[in-house]
């Protein structure tokens, strides 16, 4: 499976309480896609949320999103690391 960044745009105000729920929500269904949600983070000031995932395609991690109530703006597979 690949690593995916996804990112949200227009989430100011995002608290950490709201980060916590959304990612719960995709935690809750990610299995049905074969997604695993590793990490997400916050910038409540850009207004941009960053999402860390392992997925078998990028459209796996739109589908988990769009059906949590929160689609990404862009996904990215990010297949190297250091």
């Amino acid at each position: 499976m690949t690593m995916f960044m996804d990112v949200h745009h227009d989430m100011q105000g995002i608290t950490a309480e709201q980060l916590s729920a959304a990612h719960k929500a995709d935690l809750a269904i990610e299995s049905e896609e074969g997604v695993h949600f590793e990490r997400a983070w916050a910038d409540p000031d850009a207004g941009v949320v960053y999402c860390l995932s392992e997925a078998p395609s990028a459209d796996a991690v739109k589908r988990v999103h769009e059906r949590a109530g929160h689609p990404a703006n862009e996904i990215h597979a990010v297949p190297i690391s250091v």
